[in-house]
């Protein structure tokens, strides 16, 4: 018979005998959050992703900031570190995705409002193994220039969609405001918005110089009083063109693209008819779930087609429910 002692140790030798075999049936273990080996073959340190956010933003542009909100939000859910850099210079914006390809990044959101100037910074980080998702605009050099997605709304249909509803409310003769010269996107946006309503005139202006902005809206008021409607594409545009409606005393109708906790106001307030919403927050926070799932797990999203964010509407109708996340930076 066996003593005491030589069942223990006999007992102990099967149990770690079984836990072998139960390992091997289980196949290999899942990565961890942080990741280990990325899709694109590359290899990691095992710490925490690092992506690279870098837009054309203009610096205090309240548009922007909410994109950056959301990038950093999923960032801190998804354990993933989120560097956020813009410069409304085409040549300064390729310079920081350049400065992004040279700290090897693991992923590379950009906005592409001058998609020729920043093809070069574009593809050389698609080269040197970086997945690049593009954001905002640029949607139809994305592919070429090798982004593995691109997160926004389609301009034209947009732009098309807030020139059919301002004719649709009785309007015929639409000034198109346009706040970025050489930004393709805004130029889609008013051509579009051509093709729904039907008369239309751009005019050009400066968003960092607010007061140059209204008194251009106010000399284009006064010169052509037959105008009945503005649209503006970006929420400060819009509260430039409340301001000189309000001192030309036009009774013409102001629509914008994009929103903030001033224009939810202004639309409250019946001053603002409606602002196209684009929703921001999911072209910030988005791609970095998208580079996430593939960095770990090879993922991509679209099937080679856009993911849009937009076009909705935000009025009246809608306005309450909107402004809480309004006010809170996530709309």
């Amino acid at each position: 018979m066996l003593s005491k002692k030589s069942k223990r140790i006999l007992l102990g030798m099967a149990a770690a005998a079984s836990a072998v075999v139960l390992a091997a049936c289980a196949g290999p273990a899942s990565s961890s959050s942080g990741g280990s080996a990325p899709a694109n073959g590359s290899t990691t340190s095992g710490g925490p992703m690092n992506v690279a956010v870098v837009t054309h933003g203009s610096a205090g542009d309240s548009f922007w900031n909410v994109v950056k909100n959301g990038a950093e939000d999923a960032g801190k859910q998804l354990g993933v570190n989120v560097t956020y850099n813009s410069d409304g210079d085409p040549g300064a914006q390729s310079k920081l995705i350049d400065n992004a390809v040279a700290q090897h990044v693991d992923g590379l959101v950009v906005s592409m409002a001058n998609p020729d100037a920043l093809k070069t910074s574009v593809t050389a980080a698609v080269k040197a193994g970086i997945p690049v998702i593009t954001i905002n605009s640029g949607q139809s050099q994305s592919a070429a220039f090798g982004a593995i997605a691109h997160v926004g709304q389609d301009e034209g249909i947009a732009g098309q969609q807030a020139g059919a509803k301002l004719k649709a409310s009785g309007k015929t003769n639409l000034l198109c405001v346009i706040h970025e010269a050489g930004n393709v996107g805004l130029a889609q946006r008013c051509d579009g918005a051509k093709q729904g309503f039907g008369k239309t005139t751009n005019l050009q202006v400066d968003i960092n110089n607010p007061t140059d902005v209204e008194a251009k809206i106010k000399g284009a008021l006064q010169t052509d009083s037959s105008i009945d409607a503005v649209l503006t594409l970006n929420p400060q545009i819009a509260l430039s063109a409340v301001n000189a409606a309000k001192e030309t005393s036009s009774k013409a109708t102001i629509a914008t693209f994009d929103l903030n906790s001033d224009v939810v106001s202004a639309i409250k307030a019946g001053q603002i008819s409606f602002a196209v919403d684009q929703q921001q927050y999911e072209q910030g926070y988005l791609p970095i779930v998208m580079l996430k799932l593939y960095h770990d797990n090879a993922n991509t999203v679209g099937g080679g087609q856009p993911v849009l964010t937009g076009p909705g509407f935000v009025d009246k109708s809608n306005v309450d429910k909107v402004a809480q996340y309004a006010a809170r930076g996530t709309r």
